[in-house]
Parts: structure tokens; C-alpha cells; sequence
């Protein structure tokens, strides 16, 4: 009995170690395995630019460093830059402090900042100040748009304004109606001027006036029931005229008699035969004569 539990314990043994064996050398492939996939794995992974960032070629860390003060468009940036950067890498910085585009920047440090040589090379000092001008896209089409919109606004303001005749300033004279004395209207002709004065119209106070042009001194007379005003012809800066509506034979006209509108003269019920000799006449153009 006891030789048998002697043998049966040796065989027990012997499994036991070849078990322990087989274990082993599964674990040495599993290690071989996990090495030969890491290697693979490695070789992959491994690039140029892996390996750049692993050696810190792009990396700021261990170069010298300037700090520099960017101002553009009133604003004030710090930025901390390598020294031995490029002109071009300094644009890209003041790209991502501003969102003004490199194309558009203009870099001022003793002159125009080349893009090709090193901030040490042009002797740039710590806490230099770097002037930038130039305007970002957005900037651009805020300017350019509103001229545009602003000329189509003027544009429709003048399709929708109003005849002349039917603003209230001028409406008071108009509804008096046609004075009885006026010269008579041939609509559609053209003429000289009289050799008499034209007469019998209104001015915007509603009294009577007459106009004499008076060639051989180059001037224009203006005469009421109170005084008459001489008025150098070449002093007149613009002559405006419009039909009177429902009365299409006959013009109201303004005579600007300095820079702004505000110094016209306006005269009601000009024959509208003579409108255009009086704007050629006073303007200078002499037309009829």
C-alpha cells in the first residue's frame, strides 16, 4: 500500500511539474507576442513628425524668448515670441492675437518688418513695441457695404420725393393762383429773352417781381415793390426750375445765390418759353445770344 501511495504521489508530482512547465512556456509566448505587437505597433506610429515632436523642433521650450508689445488699431497685445522666429512667424502670431490675415498685415519695427529674416537679425529688443496697420475682411465689407447701401438710399429718397410745387413752403404762394398781369406762356417753345423785363410773377413771400437781365453789365436784377437787388450774374451758383403742376406752361425757379439752398430766391409763374435762355443766360452759356 504504502509503494502505491508512493508512485501515486511521483505521478502526481510529475504532472504537476509538467503543468507548471506548459504554464511557463505560455507565458513566454504571450510576453514574446506582446512585445513583437508593440514593436509593430511602434513602427506604425513612428512618422517624421512623431518623431519632430518628440525631439522638440516645433516646441518653444529651451529657446530664447522676447516679449514684445503689438499694437494695431488702438488695441494693445503682449506676445512672447522665440527670437530666432522669422518676420512670417511673427505675422502668424499677430494672425491669432487679432484676426487680422499675414496677406493684410503691415509690420512696422524701424521701417517695414522683412518676413525673411529672424527678429534677431533685425535686432529686435525685449519689450520692443511692433506697430501692425492693416484692416480684416470684415472690416473691408463694414465699409464698402454701407456706401453702397447708403447711395441706393439716396437714390430712392430722391424717386420718392415730392414735386416741389406740392411742399408746403411753396403750396402758400402756388394757391393764389395765376397772377392776372403775368406774361403770357407758350409751352413746349423755346425763346430769347425779352428786351423787356419779366414781370408779374411772385416771389416766396407772395409780393410781385420782376426780372431784368442786364447783359452788357452781366448782372441780374431782381426788383420788388420795395427795392431792386443787382446781382452779379457769375455769382449765382445754380438756377433750379420745375413745371408748376396743372399749370405745366409755367415754371417756379430758384436762383441759389450762395453755397448752400438755403440762399435761393425763389420766383412762382416764369413763362416756361424763357426757362431755358434764364439758366443758360445766368450760367454762363449763352446760348440764345
Amino acid at each position: 500500500a504504502s509503494l502505491l501511495a508512493g508512485n501515486e504521489v511521483g505521478m502526481e508530482t510529475e504532472v504537476n511539474l509538467k503543468e507548471s512547465d506548459a504554464l511557463c512556456d505560455d507565458a513566454s509566448a504571450v510576453d514574446a507576442a506582446e512585445i513583437d505587437q508593440a514593436s509593430v505597433t511602434d513602427g506604425e506610429n513612428s512618422s517624421p513628425q512623431a518623431s519632430a515632436l518628440s525631439n522638440g523642433e516645433d516646441s518653444e521650450e529651451g529657446q530664447e524668448m522676447v516679449e514684445l508689445k503689438i499694437i494695431w488699431n488702438k488695441n494693445k497685445y503682449d506676445l512672447k515670441i522665440p527670437l530666432d522666429g522669422t518676420g512670417a512667424k511673427l505675422k502668424e502670431k499677430i494672425h491669432t492675437l487679432t484676426g487680422l490675415p499675414p496677406a493684410m498685415q503691415k509690420v512696422m519695427y524701424k521701417g517695414l518688418l522683412p518676413e525673411d529674416k529672424t527678429l534677431r537679425e533685425i535686432k529686435v529688443t525685449n519689450g520692443a513695441k511692433i506697430m501692425v496697420v492693416g484692416s480684416t475682411i470684415n472690416d473691408v465689407l463694414a465699409v464698402n457695404t454701407p456706401k453702397e447701401v447708403i447711395q441706393q438710399e439716396v437714390k430712392a429718397e430722391e424717386n420718392k420725393k415730392e414735386p416741389l410745387c406740392r411742399q408746403k413752403q411753396h403750396r402758400k404762394v402756388l394757391d393764389k393762383g395765376k397772377p392776372e398781369d403775368i406774361m403770357p406762356s407758350i409751352k413746349g417753345a423755346k425763346e430769347r429773352l425779352p428786351t423787356v423785363p419779366l414781370s408779374g410773377m411772385y416771389n416766396k413771400s407772395g409780393g410781385k417781381v420782376r426780372l431784368t437781365f442786364k447783359l452788357e453789365q452781366d448782372q441780374l436784377w431782381i426788383g420788388t415793390k420795395e427795392r431792386t437787388e443787382k446781382i452779379p450774374m457769375g455769382s449765382i451758383k445754380n438756377v433750379v426750375t420745375e413745371p408748376i403742376e396743372g399749370h405745366e406752361d409755367y415754371h417756379m425757379m430758384a436762383f441759389q445765390l450762395g453755397p448752400t439752398e438755403a440762399s435761393q430766391y425763389w420766383v412762382y409763374w416764369v413763362p416756361a418759353q424763357y426757362v431755358d435762355a434764364i439758366k443758360d443766360t445766368v450760367l454762363g452759356k449763352w446760348q440764345y445770344f
